[in-house]
């Protein structure tokens, strides 16, 4: 199991696909997940890109400083990984906080980025009451006590009746994740806004959204699409985890937009 050790924590992380002359696209998971959360998208696409994944801080099998972190700790970890890699430039995908982190990304390290894809996110997700709350809850009750809202948030009953075995491995993620990792990037959302900056984003961004997504609706991922300088929208059935409700049209959709820039 590769980590990186960073002088304050280590970060797990994963390489799929080969070849020196394939370019780098690295995944960002959303809260309370593990790299897993982008199994369903490995197959489709490891013959054509090299593809980091990572576990974010506090989460899955990575470590976590002391310190609460905030949006751009979380975004300085993906550009340490790319240094510790040698990766000079990557595509990049991710969701709900992973796309704020690409958000971040976007704005500070612009050269580091090929295209971008963001999904079931926001330039602000939440307030900070809201996050606040939620870290409250955490730390009255565990992670336990927000599964079933969690899985209310995250998938369509019919998925979850249609595939119960997908739905219970992420879910069982989610009730694993250390409380202490969750109520960290909690705290990284409660202070994260980034919608008088991402006009300054100028690498081509497709914005994917669940349809049915009641965290961060179609409405937001157009937005975000339209406040950048090269933005697109693209909504998929599906709620919160939408790689995971669609997954062949997600995977296919994320191939095209990335080698559409040959």
């Amino acid at each position: 199991m590769p980590h990186l050790d960073l002088p304050t924590h280590r970060l797990h992380y994963r390489i799929d696909g080969a070849g020196d002359d394939r370019p780098w696209l690295t995944f960002c998971n959303s809260l309370g997940t593990d790299l897993h959360m982008w199994d369903a998208q490995i197959a489709g696409l490891s013959d054509g890109f090299r593809i980091l994944r990572y576990d974010r801080r506090g989460h899955g099998r990575s470590g976590r400083p002391d310190t609460l972190p905030a949006l751009g700790d979380l975004g300085r970890d993906v550009i340490a990984l790319w240094d510790g890699l040698g990766i000079a430039q990557s595509h990049f995908c991710g969701l709900s906080i992973g796309g704020l982190t690409g958000q971040w990304l976007g704005i500070h390290a612009p050269e580091r980025i090929g295209r971008m894809v963001v999904c079931a996110t926001a330039a602000r997700i939440g307030s900070a009451d809201a996050w606040r709350a939620r870290i409250d809850e955490v730390a009255a009750h565990g992670l336990q006590g927000l599964l079933s809202a969690t899985a209310e948030r995250w998938l369509t009953p019919a998925f979850r009746a249609a595939r119960p075995a997908e739905a219970e491995a992420i879910l069982a993620g989610f009730a694993a994740t250390p409380a202490e990792g969750y109520v960290g990037c909690c705290a990284a959302l409660a202070g994260a806004d980034l919608r008088d900056q991402i006009a300054r984003i100028a690498c081509p961004l497709l914005a994917i959204s669940g349809e049915d997504d009641p965290v961060c609706p179609p409405a937001e991922l157009q937005a975000i699409a339209e406040a950048v300088q090269q933005g697109a929208h693209l909504s998929l059935p599906g709620r919160h985890i939408v790689n995971l409700e669609a997954p062949a049209r997600f995977t296919a959709t994320l191939r095209d937009f990335l080698q559409a820039g040959g």
